[in-house]
């Protein structure tokens, strides 16, 4: 099952039209609805939709979705002037098909530990920058930009505790998280 869903999603979307577009009702409004990104992009491995749903960016689009004066999804999106973005509005922008090019996956952003900042990224950061600048200032978009920086910084340290503190307890001899003479197994037996 995990094969099949992960194959389903992860193979080249710009190939498959039907990833996005209803294959029945191949309908342009249709793949430009934040829902049919939620397809693929939630649940456990993928919180993307989660994390859009409940942002300021979801909530507004929650709210007035059904609206066409708020989201005409009959517009090209290189032409749309919503109320608020949808996935597709700063993922697709301008209409292009290329959902990896404007990514927010921090690590290919250059938001790891190990390239932030590093020249080989100024490019993709600055552009990831001026999606947010068609609704927001430059400063806005720079200092999420940091914030995320400094967020991704701290959950490496954090991240590094935490095996530091398991390889302490292997080399303690505390390995095994629920040792038989320490605690009951799951049906109270020892």
């Amino acid at each position: 099952g995990d094969t099949a869903g992960c194959t389903f999603c992860h193979t080249s979307s710009e190939e498959r039209c039907s990833t996005c577009h209803q294959r029945h009702q191949f309908n342009p409004a249709v793949a430009r609805r934040s829902e049919q990104c939620k397809t693929c992009h939630w649940g456990k491995d993928h919180r993307d939709w989660e994390a859009y749903d409940i942002s300021i960016h979801g909530t507004v689009y929650q709210v007035n979705k059904w609206d066409p004066t708020q989201f005409d999804m009959s517009e090209k999106l290189a032409d749309a002037d919503y109320v608020g973005p949808t996935c597709q509005y700063c993922h697709l922008r301008g209409g292009h098909h290329n959902v990896q090019r404007l990514s927010t996956v921090y690590t290919s952003m250059g938001m790891s530990n190990a390239d932030r900042g590093a020249p080989l990224w100024k490019e993709k950061r600055d552009t990831w920058v001026s999606v947010c600048d068609d609704c927001h200032s430059p400063r806005f978009a720079r200092e999420n930009l940091q914030a995320m920086d400094e967020a991704c910084k701290d959950a490496g340290l954090k991240y590094t505790e935490t095996f530091k503190v398991a390889e302490n307890l292997m080399l303690d001899g505390m390995g095994e998280p629920m040792p038989k003479d320490l605690a009951p197994d799951w049906s109270g037996q020892h």
